[in-house]
Parts: C-alpha cells; structure tokens; sequence
C-alpha cells in the first residue's frame, strides 16, 4: 500500500499492518504532502511487523548524506523493518518546473547512500567541494548502521533500471500487467548486475523484489468503469500519469502515447491556457490527491484499462496472478486519500485473502 503523508492520519499505518499488508510506502512530495520521514517515524511508533519504506525518496532534493541519516534514524525506530526507495524525482523536480536528476548525479546520489548505510565512509561533492564522509554516532544509537536497510531503485527507463541491477537491493516500477514490459524490465537488472560483478542479484527470487506501483479497481457487480465510485477512488492516480506523460513529451519532444491521443489535443488546449511560467503548477494541481472538475472528462475508459486492473474482484486476483507469475514480487496501490481506509479494508478481504 502507498499512502500520502498526511500526518494527522499516520494511525492509517496501524490499519494496514491489522489488515495484513506486508508494506507501507511512503512518497517523498515535499511540494505537496507531509514529511515522508516524520510519517515514517509516527508509523514506526505505532506498528510492529509491517515493513515501512519511501516509495520513493528524492535524489537531489535532499543531498545523500541527509537521505541516509534520514531513513537510519528511522530505522532505530523499527530496525530491521525499514527499506529506502529512491528515484530520481519525476514528480517532485516537476512540480518546481526542473527535469528528473540526470542519471550520472542519480548514480552518484544512490551510490553514496549505500555506502553511508553500510557504514563506509565515501567521497562526496557538496558545493563543489569533495571530502570523505560518514555517519559516525551508529555506535552511540542515533542512527541504525546495524540492521540491513535494502535500496529499492525506481526505473521506469533502462538506464535507471540498469542503475537497480548495479547499485539497487530491488527494483520499483510502474508497469501495466504486460509479460514483455515485466521481462524486458528483469532482463534489464540482470544484464547491469552481471556487468557490474554483483553475485547477489536474482531478480526471479524474493531476495531482490521487483515492486510494481498499479492501482486495481475492483468493481461491482454491473458497475461502469468509468462510474462515479470509480472515478472518486482512482481518477487522482489515473490522471496523474496524464501529467507525467505530458511533461516528458513537453520537456522531451516526445511523441504522446496512443492511449491518450483522443484527449490529448483537448488537454494540450487546457493546459496552454495557463501562462508558461506557471504551468507546472497547473500540470500537477492535485496530483494523486483530487481530481479537478475540469480534467474529470477526460479519463476514458481506455485510459483506465492502460494504467489500472480492473475487474470484479475474482477477476483481479487471477490477473494479479499473471503478473505475479511474470515477475512482479510486489504490487503497491495509491487510491484517493479520501478512499484509502475504506479500499484498503475492501482490497485486504476480496483480493489479498484469494491470493
């Protein structure tokens, strides 16, 4: 499960261990919702077995020294159930009008994380200045060096899944239920892997997880997809990767994908209506949070079926089945703030307990 950072509402961690969800994921939106390590460490206090992880930290934003102290002092809190995912940032370098980190810095970010976390000291740039650094109060129990603290990579290209197979204990993507999509993305891993000497990457075991971010809708039975219900508990996630796309063909000279080219031309008109020094405001207004009124047309059924599972329950355990076969070790879902106890009480007894 994923849940956004709303501090207020962190006994939500509870109700998910309750539930039997295995993890918690928690973004990193600095521009949007609450602290990912305050809720982390709220989270910790009040759970006992659930694995608690970023899903996923920002390269860059925060420098790695900071990432690496942030997510060990966590850990105190909860040692030996804590995991790092890191990504190079394409939603929260976005929502301040910036590019993803280029891969060399993600690289050099990720790389200096793991050996602060091991607890090696490393060489590190800040400000232009390169010195050798380390987290040095492990000892005296202000961070927790001792417990394993797995870097979950995000990659949703091949270079930054090749980062996971290099530098990464698992990969997080986001992928529809596509056996070559899945396949391609493992092959991916394990080819970067085998270049880089690593023995320890099985991408086909439990040991190195691939961690898919896909919603499922369940429907009832005779329902729409597009229904009101639908469209309240899924359509802030659905429509986000509207944006995503959208600023990858703007900052990329990309073409837009096929799914989305019956509205592309109307939301390319409704975006354009904002001035251009505030339209990446605009381009994620309500990002995974709210749907606005005027971007609630143009979700089609189409698009639901390209970024979701959906089905009656029953139908979405088989297909999650399929996936799980292809690879997938993990599924993590994101549905509306305002809709995730309720969602997450129906996934946990319709879907869960059938798998």
């Amino acid at each position: 499960m994923c849940v956004t950072t709303k501090l207020t509402e962190v006994d939500f961690a509870k109700q998910c261990e309750d539930l039997g969800f295995d993890w918690l994921w928690v973004p990193d939106s600095q521009m949007i919702w609450g602290d990912c390590y305050a809720y982390l460490a709220l989270a910790a206090e009040r759970t006992s077995r659930i694995k608690l992880a970023t899903g996923v930290a920002v390269a860059g934003t925060r420098a790695a020294p900071v990432i690496a102290h942030s997510i060990a002092s966590v850990a105190t809190l909860a040692p030996g159930r804590v995991a790092l995912g890191i990504g190079s940032g394409n939603s929260a370098y976005r929502f301040m009008n910036l590019k993803p980190l280029p891969i060399k810095r993600y690289a050099d970010e990720i790389r200096a994380v793991r050996g602060l976390l091991a607890g090696e000291e490393v060489d590190y740039t800040f400000r232009g200045v390169t010195a050798p650094i380390r987290l040095m109060m492990g000892d005296r129990g202000y961070v927790d060096l001792e417990h394993k603290i797995p870097i979950v990579v995000s990659g949703f290209g091949p270079k930054s899944q090749a980062l996971a197979g290099e530098l990464g204990d698992g990969l997080f993507v986001s992928l529809p239920n596509e056996d070559r999509s899945i396949a391609r993305s493992k092959e991916t891993v394990r080819r970067a892997a085998a270049d880089a000497g690593r023995t320890d990457v099985d991408v086909d075991s439990d040991s190195y997880p691939i961690v898919n971010l896909l919603n499922v809708i369940m429907l009832d039975k005779g329902e729409d997809v597009l229904s009101d219900r639908v469209i309240a508990e899924h359509g802030p996630f659905i429509i986000s990767g509207m944006h995503y796309i959208f600023d990858s063909v703007r900052q990329y000279n990309r073409t837009p994908p096929r799914k989305l080219l019956d509205v592309w031309d109307r939301y390319t008109d409704m975006i354009e209506r904002t001035p251009e020094h505030l339209r990446h405001i605009r381009i994620h207004d309500g990002h995974c949070t709210f749907l606005r009124d005027d971007e609630r047309d143009l979700i089609t059924e189409d698009l639901v079926r390209a970024t979701c599972v959906v089905g009656r329950p029953e139908e979405c355990v088989e297909e999650l089945r399929e996936m799980e076969a292809a690879g997938v070790d993990q599924l993590v879902v994101l549905p509306a703030p305002n809709h995730q106890a309720a969602y997450a009480d129906r996934f946990a007894r319709e879907v869960m307990a059938k798998m």
